[in-house]
């Protein structure tokens, strides 16, 4: 990590809001120019952690749900939260079984990432999940959930043209393709002009 100066300073800080999954706090700061500010924090109770599931076939497994806050549908990696106490991978594991079904022999860590560093602390694990064994779901419910599968590549293409929006199951797929030497091969075809249809 890079251990450069920190070029804010912050004077004082509260608690402006705070439930089970989040506390929003508010800082008065001094920002590098040497203005001062306030600064909005949203700090997460829970890591989040998303699994690339490849089955034998290397076919990918994706989760479809309603994103309540963005008000429009999305299809992702199967992905959840992990309390800060909590190992990652022991986490992903639950989530992949609760959301899929799946439960799988090999894993391994991919990659860790920043979710939108200008307004939070969260961190984001994703992991590679392989040799699956298939079972029941058990979603939590808040979640309705379908779940789908499609040719890695093919995930991978839908995370460059916009099918696949959200960001760690962006950075991830795209992680993975580039490990594999992919990047070169996966050309976006043209955006589509509207995107009304549920895609099932």
């Amino acid at each position: 990590m890079d251990e450069r100066r920190n070029p804010w300073t912050t004077l004082s800080s509260r608690t402006v809001y705070e439930n089970a999954w989040i506390r929003v706090e508010e800082h008065e700061v001094v920002n590098p120019s040497g203005g001062q500010n306030v600064y909005g924090k949203v700090c997460f109770k829970n890591r989040a952690v998303g699994i690339i599931a490849l089955d034998e076939h290397d076919n990918v497994y994706l989760v479809g749900q309603h994103r309540y806050p963005l008000n429009h549908y999305s299809w992702e990696l199967p992905m959840g939260g992990a309390a800060l106490d909590e190992d990652p991978l022991g986490a992903a594991a639950r989530e992949l079984k609760e959301e899929t079904g799946l439960r799988a022999r090999r894993w391994r860590e991919l990659m860790t990432l920043h979710t939108s560093n200008s307004i939070t602390d969260e961190i984001g694990y994703v992991f590679v999940a392989e040799e699956l064994t298939p079972g029941e779901q058990s979603p939590d419910e808040t979640e309705a959930l379908e779940v789908k599968t499609l040719p890695f590549a093919e995930a991978c293409r839908w995370a460059l043209d916009g099918r696949i929006t959200d960001a760690i199951s962006v950075a991830g797929l795209l992680k993975l393709a580039a490990e594999r030497g992919l990047s070169t091969q996966l050309e976006a075809p043209a955006k589509p002009a509207a995107r009304t249809r549920r895609t099932t």
